[in-house]
């Protein structure tokens, strides 16, 4: 027995002997049926987990059609302005402009250069042999008279031309001029406004009309089973509600806030009124030095009760032609007489971002370019504006911003500052990049 207790107390007491001396806790000290209460919540002893990564947004998928190469139509009644304001901000006599209705019958189309500072100080900065900025298409389309859904005046034709645009510079007459005849008889800009929302969004009625009822012939044979036809009856419900927002509410596509699905089939219908629009108002030479117009405050309550957000531009045909006729010196000494400046570079970028276009650069003693891009274009698609191989054959761009160039004075500084970067497919372009792209054999 003694052996056997000697035994286990030379076990116990070399166990005991391994273990470092540690002063009982006083929880230790109580009987074990009070431990309990001291005892720490089994979830508290467990490691702590990260906190869940906020969902991502979903990014939002641009109205109108898809591309890089987007145009901006003038449109408006008849004998506003349009077709003497395309001739000045193209710097051609494209279009006739005339005293008489219909005097523009088949649309003019010209490339805008888009004013940009920092295309000018890259171009003096690398001082090279080509310099192509980036570019508006814009696009002079004849006037629209009541009735035009219905084919009034040509109507029918002339809506195909501003349906083939993505963009729209509504043209807006507010000045009287008694040798200048409207076709309504008297100047009044908000019932030309009324006419010209009017007339798109019953010829968008007429297409959607269209477009449900082929929807709905394809559609008897559905069921719900299949996703391919669950898909399908979406698309018919997202028809349908266009079809309430032209016809019932009477307002804008473009003005409605739609999730990614329903702006897929917006676009794919191509409407009159899904297009962004740039109201320019056509003053006289008088009211836009005075700044001062009986019409412009309505005009500006129309546009925020029809068409809120929608960017309004003052200018004058009178002036502008004016200034076009002008050397550079007697230009800069009436700009300092009149006060006022020539406003067709502010319209010209306006137009580029309403269609949501931005520009990045490629720079080199040999040329210096802007290449126009859509907001959210990812690097393969923005190099494949170049060359088609360098997106299907795209391995990383380097790519570095103005801002960190003009900073920096070099590229070799801004390499050294690790401002330059490798980036890959998924990489979104920022407008003012300046990339070199480098794709494979």
């Amino acid at each position: 027995m003694w052996a056997r207790s000697s035994a286990s107390f030379a076990r116990i007491g070399s166990f005991t002997r391994a273990r470092p001396s540690v002063p009982r806790s006083p929880v230790s000290c109580l009987p074990p049926c009070s431990r309990s209460l001291f005892a720490t919540p089994t979830a508290l002893v467990k490691k702590r987990m990260p906190p869940k990564k906020a969902p991502v947004a979903e990014k939002k998928t641009l109205l109108g059609r898809p591309g890089n190469n987007l145009k901006i139509g003038i449109v408006g009644v008849p004998n506003v302005g349009k077709s003497s304001f395309f001739n000045l901000l193209t710097k051609a006599q494209l279009s006739l402009a005339a005293n008489y209705p219909y005097a523009t019958i088949n649309p003019e189309e010209a490339r805008v250069p888009v004013p940009d500072a920092r295309f000018d100080w890259l171009c003096d900065t690398y001082k090279p042999a080509s310099r192509i900025p980036a570019a508006l298409t814009c696009i002079d389309i004849a006037g629209l008279t009541a009735g035009a859904s219905t084919g009034a005046g040509l109507g029918n034709a002339f809506l195909s031309h501003v349906r083939s645009v993505d963009g729209i510079f509504q043209c807006v007459r507010a000045f009287d001029d008694a040798d200048v005849i409207h076709v309504e008889g008297e100047v009044n800009p908000i019932r030309d406004m009324e006419i010209i929302k009017e007339e798109l969004r019953l010829k968008d009625i007429e297409w959607v009309e269209k477009a449900v009822e082929q929807l709905k012939k394809g559609g008897r044979a559905l069921n719900s089973t299949s996703l391919a036809d669950k898909a399908k009856k979406e698309e018919i419900a997202t028809t349908e509600r266009i079809l309430s927002v032209l016809k019932e509410e009477k307002k804008d596509v473009r003005k409605i806030d739609w999730n990614n699905k329903e702006i897929d089939v917006v676009n794919s219908l191509t409407l009159l009124t899904a297009k962004p629009v740039v109201y320019l108002v056509n003053l006289s030479k008088k009211d836009y030095v005075r700044k001062k117009n009986k019409w412009l405050a309505k005009i500006k309550a129309w546009i925020d009760e029809n068409n809120p957000g929608d960017l309004l531009i003052p200018f004058s045909v009178a002036l502008e032609q004016e200034f076009a006729d002008m050397s550079d010196e007697e230009k800069a000494e009436a700009v300092k007489e009149l006060g006022v400046d020539s406003v067709l570079a502010k319209i010209t970028t306006a137009g580029y971002a309403s269609l949501d276009l931005i520009r990045y650069f490629t720079c080199g003693p040999d040329e210096v370019r802007a290449w126009t891009i859509r907001k959210g274009t990812k690097a393969p698609q923005a190099a494949g504006v170049i060359h088609s191989d360098f997106e299907n054959k795209f391995i990383c761009g380097e790519i570095m911003s103005y801002e960190d160039l003009r900073e920096y004075g070099s590229e070799t500084a801004v390499k050294a500052a690790g401002k330059l970067r490798q980036q890959g497919k998924p990489y979104e372009m920022v407008d003012g990049d300046i990339a070199y792209w480098k794709s494979g054999q």
